[in-house]
């Protein structure tokens, strides 16, 4: 699928939690949600990312905004993730691909110098209306994990 915009539609989806439990788009009905796709739990880039989202999240949440983080790893190794970086934001599993690939960020990419396909570390900015449908007020592909989240933050104060 094409990479999402401002303004699209956000696919919806169900995948199961860290704390293996079903989260979908439409449990946050009326808020706003950050969705990051990350590539590989436990990986440095990765650990980086997640651990500036988990310190971010007293000024988001006092936004009202929640941070999901999906990779295609599984609920058992996002536990570990959890447990080993001490983080604290709910970690859903896409082992199928098929929530990456609706959200266009699963494709080619290089890696190490070597053209692979997999998981292109994006993030979302969504508004979730009270009927559970989801629109994208923010869409940045192809982010640098190390000061991502400073980004999005700064990029955060000039939506409405």
């Amino acid at each position: 699928m094409a990479e999402l915009n401002a303004g699209d539609t956000a696919p919806a989806f169900t995948l199961i939690a860290d704390a293996d439990k079903p989260v979908s788009l439409s449990d946050y009905a009326g808020k706003r949600v950050i969705i990051y796709f990350y590539p590989a739990a436990m990986t440095p880039g990765c650990a980086l990312e997640a651990v500036d989202f988990n310190a971010a999240q007293a000024k988001l949440s006092g936004r009202g905004i929640t941070v999901l983080g999906i990779s295609p790893d599984s609920p058992e190794k996002q536990r570990r993730f959890k447990q080993r970086d001490s983080l604290t934001l709910t970690l859903l599993s896409d082992p199928e691909k098929q929530t990456a690939r609706a959200w266009g960020v699963w494709g080619s990419k290089v890696l190490y110098g070597k053209r692979i396909e997999g998981i292109i570390r994006s993030t979302f900015v969504v508004d979730v209306a009270p009927d559970g449908q989801g629109k994208i007020a923010l869409a940045m592909y192809n982010v640098r994990a190390k000061g991502h989240v400073d980004r999005l933050l700064a990029a955060l104060s000039e939506l409405p």
